[in-house]
């Protein structure tokens, strides 16, 4: 397993994959930084900003950094002679003479440009990270006794989280922070007038109920066998990609990338699926079919249908997608076809894959909806609609998710009327069940599902004299009433 990067082993790591060459650093711009932060208040400031200890490539700049710090944060003033009494205190070794400290403040004239010297210091840090972790990568690959993909997981783990380094922001003021907001509230009054917050999911109701899929949300999709799990996943990745142009993700683990393709032809085209199967289709047909892949191929769809794959592959290949792409959602057909490391129960092996795809939406700060199938116990009951309950032998699933929502078609149980004031008609009709947003409300939402096409799009509302006549009854309110409003971590 790969050790810890604290600033002596980065150094040791260093020393090790340079060959004999000198590890990146600047003895210029450490000094300078230094001299700077002797000389003015607002240069530590500055400078805490953007280094940490680890930064300083020399042991004696690093003690210097911390004895100034240390200083600051007790609100005194790290002059020469102040910074010289702390260094008395935490160098036991005495590696910082009087002669050194006093060689760096004369050095240094003045603080104005310790912000480029503090940025220079903190880019040769990164490249001896990055040079430590090789170093560590290359250690750890000759130890016969670690598992490969372990190591390959570890190894893209530490390289993203180099590449991911930041400079720590500034504070901003509130005069700043509310002409940003209110710019923000603009651009999404124009982009949207829903709502969205999120990726939209294209069906106006359940976007009203989520504001769209969330940063770093871990989203579920629960249902049981032909309920149109993948169909709804697909209409959802339509949606964001065809008509948002938002970049999305696909992991197909049981069918191939070909049936994918089909299916959202078949949607996107709206001709029956078995006529695309069989080539049965006419000149008309085929017009639409050119027509839909026009779209369909300058989406910005990536479809992934590895057999087998396992949570460290999954966590690899999103990390890539990521940074070559920028999807902004991934979608996993389905949550139980992960493979994960062996375990004494499925249960914790379920529990393991919902955790590491929890994982993966807040490392990548994108949503992730993942699919799962639910067991039979649905079906043992009369009322048939899924419940969070359901989910209970299922791991961990329901405590990792953010959101968990439920697939119900009542007339797959022969259910030819909803239990409501109009009884209105199932046919062609499926219930979205939000059982559990994190943040927000729980309800039902109702859409229309063209099984042919295995597509859901959403249910047109009619307020005519007489809606029946057109097949839909409208609900007694255009949006439905929510159920509880949920922003207790611990509400489910």
């Amino acid at each position: 397993m790969a050790k810890k990067n604290t600033s002596d082993n980065v150094n040791q790591n260093v020393n090790t994959a340079n060959h004999g060459r000198v590890p990146p650093h600047s003895d210029d711009a450490e000094v300078a930084v230094l001299g700077a932060m002797m000389i003015d208040r607002i240069a530590v400031s500055k400078s805490v900003e953007i280094l940490q200890e680890d930064a300083f490539y020399h042991e004696k700049h690093r003690l210097i950094f911390r004895a100034i710090v240390r200083l600051f944060e007790r609100g005194g003033t790290p002059d020469f002679i102040s910074v010289g009494e702390e260094l008395k205190a935490i160098d036991d070794n005495k590696i910082v003479d009087t002669i050194f400290l006093s060689n760096i403040t004369l050095a240094t004239p003045t603080s104005a440009n310790v912000e480029q010297h503090a940025r220079i210091v903190q880019e040769r840090y990164l490249k001896r990270l990055l040079i430590s972790t090789a170093g560590q990568i290359i250690m750890n690959a000759y130890d016969d006794s670690t598992d490969a993909l372990e190591e390959i997981d570890i190894a893209e783990k530490h390289i993203f989280e180099i590449a991911e380094k930041r400079l720590r922001k500034s504070y901003v003021g509130i005069n700043r922070l509310t002409r940003d907001a209110y710019e923000m509230i603009l651009k999404l009054s124009q982009r949207d007038q829903q709502g969205l917050t999120g990726v939209p999911t294209g069906f106006k109701e359940l976007d009203h109920l989520l504001g769209g899929f969330q940063k770093s949300d871990l989203i579920i999709i629960a249902a049981r066998p032909s309920m149109g799990k993948t169909a709804l996943a697909l209409s959802i990745a339509r949606s964001a990609a065809v008509v948002s142009g938002i970049p999305v993700a696909v992991f197909s683990i049981e069918m191939s990338a070909m049936q994918l393709v089909i299916r959202l032809l078949s949607s996107e085209a709206r001709i029956d699926q078995q006529k695309l199967r069989t080539g049965r289709i006419n000149q008309e047909e085929d017009r639409w079919i050119v027509s839909g892949l026009s779209r369909l191929s300058n989406a910005p769809i990536y479809i992934d249908d590895s057999p087998m794959l396992t949570i460290m592959e999954l966590r690899a290949k999103c990390r890539r997608l990521k940074a070559e792409h920028q999807v902004q959602l991934i979608i996993v057909d389905y949550l139980q076809l992960i493979t994960a490391p062996k375990s004494d129960s499925r249960e914790r092996e379920i529990s393991l894959i919902s955790a590491s795809l929890k994982q993966i939406a807040k490392e990548l700060d994108v949503p992730v909806l993942a699919l799962a199938q639910l067991n039979r116990s649905v079906e043992s009951r009369t009322d048939k609609r899924p419940m969070l309950s359901d989910l209970r032998e299922s791991g961990s699933i329901e405590q990792d998710a953010d959101v968990v929502m439920f697939v119900n078609r009542p007339e797959v149980y022969k259910q030819m009327f909803y239990d409501d004031e109009h009884k209105t008609p199932t046919e062609g009709t499926a219930e979205l069940i939000v059982g559990k947003q994190r943040n927000g409300p729980t309800g039902t939402c109702r859409v229309a599902f063209q099984k042919n096409y295995a597509r859901f799009e959403n249910l047109a509302y009619h307020y005519e004299d007489n809606p029946a006549d057109k097949g839909v009854v409208p609900p007694p309110e255009h949006l439905p009433q929510y159920d509880n409003y949920n922003d207790d971590d611990d509400a489910f």
